[in-house]
């Protein structure tokens, strides 16, 4: 019997496992939700008008498709369509690239005020957006205009897979060859944290019916991939890798064949992943040697920066808060010494202040999401999880 909470439709609930009050658990989430949206002082949600908002990159001062997204993620996952609906209507309007070899694409980064700031997308924008949208289809059903939720969501994935198809504009998000989602549509390597198989197994159920065999092979291609990016002995990936799994060594916008901020979101992927499908128990094995090379390795610097290989490179995380989370996430997978000292880590640590809380905190909510059996994948309530069964590989 397949054993993941697509298949049994049971979520586990780690905080609960340690002990955490089913109370105290709800209290700590609700608080997560109020302090990014509404807190007056620590909030990057702000609302524009009477029917927008958006997520601010605190660190940065601009909008991304990155957050918008994750915004979004948040809110349907905890039944917020309000805020949802500002959110997808700000990058729907704003971000919306509506010409040019990127249209049907959305712009990665804009200013607060809408102006873009770019004429290329971030393809993890477009994953998000399209789950969170067939999540909130399957959630509160399909209105009309952009609010077609369902429509929009497809409409994006075949954009990322058909665009510059017959020598037309523009470039697939997907090489179409080996199924690997690329850094940007422009370049022919990838972001190890980009990959979200797990988002690919339900694509192959509601995307276009001429797609669903290429998210399929997708699905399968990134699980591969994962193990050839993931360093053996420490778990450890670099930003951005080549598709062959090797760090990428040029010189895009600085060094990134380190595990740095972007890297910390695979282990967090691979332990939703595995809650989700338990496609593939190597996840557990390398959440086991990531989570052992913080304990063991790394015990006395657990907020710096290093190589895959495990080697420490002088400085420290600019993200310390994200890190703490994903690999506390990653306990969804793990199996090993260390599985609960990072969830207990995690529960102990706070939300992150200061200018650069936007990432961590998102990362934080994700985590806790995740971790209390609140990241959930919402059905048609038509379908079954056994309308899975033929095409995803358990």
């Amino acid at each position: 019997m397949k054993q993941g909470a697509f298949y049994t439709g049971v979520y586990r609930n780690l905080f609960a496992e340690l002990g955490y009050s089913e109370e105290a658990i709800s209290r700590r989430l609700n608080e997560c939700f109020e302090t990014i949206f509404y807190d007056p002082e620590q909030r990057f949600y702000h609302e524009v008008g009477s029917d927008m908002g958006y997520f601010e990159d605190t660190g940065n001062h601009d909008a991304r498709t990155e957050g918008m997204s994750y915004g979004m993620m948040m809110c349907v996952q905890l039944n917020r369509k309000e805020e949802f609906d500002r959110i997808w209507k700000w990058a729907r309007t704003y971000m919306y690239l509506e010409e040019g070899p990127n249209q049907g694409y959305f712009c990665w980064s804009n200013q607060t005020d809408g102006t873009k700031n770019a004429d290329g997308p971030a393809p993890d924008g477009e994953e998000y957006f399209a789950m969170a949208l067939f999540f909130a289809s399957h959630r509160w059903g399909d209105g009309e205009g952009i609010f077609n939720y369902s429509k929009e969501a497809r409409a994006i994935l075949h954009d990322c897979v058909h665009k510059g198809e017959d020598k037309g504009p523009g470039r697939a998000m997907w090489d179409p060859d080996n199924a690997l989602i690329r850094f940007i549509t422009e370049v022919d390597f990838s972001d190890p944290s980009y990959h979200l198989p797990h988002f690919y197994d339900l694509f192959s159920m509601w995307a276009d019916e001429e797609d669903r065999e290429f998210w399929k092979r997708a699905a399968t291609a990134s699980r591969a991939y994962l193990h050839k990016a993931c360093h053996p002995q420490t778990g450890l990936c670099a930003e951005y890798a080549n598709f062959d799994g090797t760090p990428y060594l040029g010189d895009w916008w600085g060094r990134h064949d380190w595990y740095y901020s972007d890297s910390y979101r695979t282990i967090a992927n691979i332990g939703l992943d595995y809650s989700w499908f338990a496609a593939d128990e190597w996840q557990c094995e390398n959440a086991d040697r990531l989570q052992r090379f913080f304990h063991e390795t790394v015990k006395d610097n657990p907020d710096g920066i290093y190589e895959i290989d495990g080697t420490v490179i002088e400085g420290k995380a600019l993200h310390p808060v994200a890190m703490i989370a994903t690999n506390a996430q990653g306990s969804l997978a793990a199996k090993g010494t260390y599985a609960k000292a990072c969830v207990q880590k995690f529960w102990e640590t706070p939300l992150r202040t200061g200018d650069r809380r936007y990432y961590d905190n998102c990362l934080y909510m994700f985590a806790f999401l995740a971790l209390s059996g609140n990241y959930r994948i919402w059905m048609p309530e038509t379908k079954g999880r056994l309308s899975m069964e033929s095409g995803c590989r358990g």
